[in-house]
């Protein structure tokens, strides 16, 4: 599992009900294991979310990370579930709202709770996905810390 250690928007934009996010060096970094990687813009550098529904829209940009010479290559789908970006992203909507309070607290709950739930569901489909592929690697990352229903067996 991967853990987000900054995500700062070097720029914000926001065009008609969509709000760019744009990163640079230095302003976005993972940590894998112990080691720290910094995003490198060498690919995509922007997330773009839909102010409406509050859905992250360009889910196959690839964003790179760099540590000396190795890369990290995800695409942002994957860095949402299998990272802690959600939670960073919901860091800087907080701001964004609170800068222009469109939205009630009862219909921001709703929307949280909403994104809480497509989270899930793309996580189990990844998993889905890894099961498929027989990616042993991945499908461990994924269920890291899922709580499971106790199940007998017969």
């Amino acid at each position: 599992m991967l853990s987000v250690k900054r995500m700062t928007p070097f720029y914000t934009s926001k065009e008609d009900f969509r709000l760019r996010l744009v990163f640079a060096y230095q302003y976005f970094s993972i940590v894998k294991g112990q080691e720290v990687f910094q995003f490198v813009p060498i690919e995509g550098k922007e997330i773009i979310i839909n102010m409406k529904s509050l859905q992250v829209e360009n889910l196959g940009e690839i964003f790179v990370f760099q540590r000396g010479s190795r890369f990290i290559r995800l695409p942002l789908y994957q860095l949402l579930l299998i990272s802690d970006l959600h939670m960073h992203l919901s860091d800087v909507l907080d701001g964004i709202f609170q800068l222009a309070p469109e939205l009630s607290m009862p219909q921001a709950r709703e929307i949280e709770d909403m994104i809480g739930e497509l989270e899930l569901r793309n996580r189990l489909c990844m998993i889905d996905y890894a099961l498929e592929m027989n990616d042993r690697l991945l499908f461990n990352e994924l269920t890291e810390g899922m709580h499971t229903p106790n199940v007998t067996q017969e």
